[in-house]
């Protein structure tokens, strides 16, 4: 049985969506809020992710950078009244693997939320988790533990802060496409600071110096780190 959880602040629409995914024999656990999604995350196993992005206090885009940092092959579908072009796009791009808008039909999203899960299920869909116990991650002469997070070159160990090792991830996870700043800072909001480090200074301003550091560790490799004018940063292929 595949247990969902729905991420959703109106009452009414959790209540209704709880019923009929609990219908159709899947297990539902429920949460209202970004910090409460992300902990409940922590302690318990879920096969994928029913998303809304209008969340109280926080954006549930951030809890969707959250989730492609820390539980890579997690299937997300974004379910939200945000109907604009721009906003699939970012959706999407951050990681989602399907995006519904509101008000919706009820068998069509069982049915995306079936492939979703038969997707994520087939070989050439698995993705290396993140979580304790996750597989390691190659790409050219780099390596990821994402159990221990570290990384090696060449296979000698890179001495990387808590920043930028979540950085290196991200660029790693989704090689080849952009990864924009706010996904960045997103993600780094997200998770603990590191010591001496208030939230305050998790800006473009302190981005581009992480960055700069991390293309100086990968210099020895064929990695590089590019600047997409206005948009962010890509790790292209090796």
């Amino acid at each position: 049985m595949f247990t969902i959880l729905i991420v959703e602040d109106d009452a009414l629409l959790l209540d209704a969506l709880t019923g009929q995914l609990q219908q159709q024999g899947y297990g539902v656990c429920t949460a209202s809020s970004v910090p409460e999604a992300s902990a409940l995350l922590q302690a318990q196993a879920v096969d994928g992710i029913i998303l809304d992005l209008g969340l109280p206090g926080a954006d549930g885009m951030d809890l969707l950078v959250w989730v492609r940092s820390h539980i890579a092959g997690l299937p997300v579908l974004i379910l939200t009244a945000r109907d604009g072009v721009d906003e699939r796009v970012r959706g999407l791009n951050a990681g989602a693997d399907d995006y519904i808008t509101k008000p919706f039909n009820m068998q069509e999203l069982q049915a995306r939320l079936q492939a979703m899960l038969r997707r994520a299920r087939q070989p050439a869909f698995t993705h290396a988790a993140s979580a304790p116990g996750g597989q390691s991650i190659s790409l050219g002469p780099l390596q990821l533990d994402p159990a221990s997070q570290t990384a090696a070159l060449g296979g000698v160990a890179l001495e990387l802060t808590q920043r930028e090792w979540e950085l290196l991830e991200l660029l790693v996870q989704r090689c080849g496409e952009v990864v924009t700043r706010e996904d960045v800072l997103a993600a780094w909001r997200a998770s603990p600071p590191e010591p001496g480090q208030a939230a305050a200074t998790l800006n473009s301003n302190a981005l581009e110096v992480y960055v700069h550091r991390l293309r100086k560790k990968l210099d020895p490799s064929s990695l590089a780190i590019r600047n997409i004018r206005g948009l962010g940063y890509m790790l292209a292929k090796p």
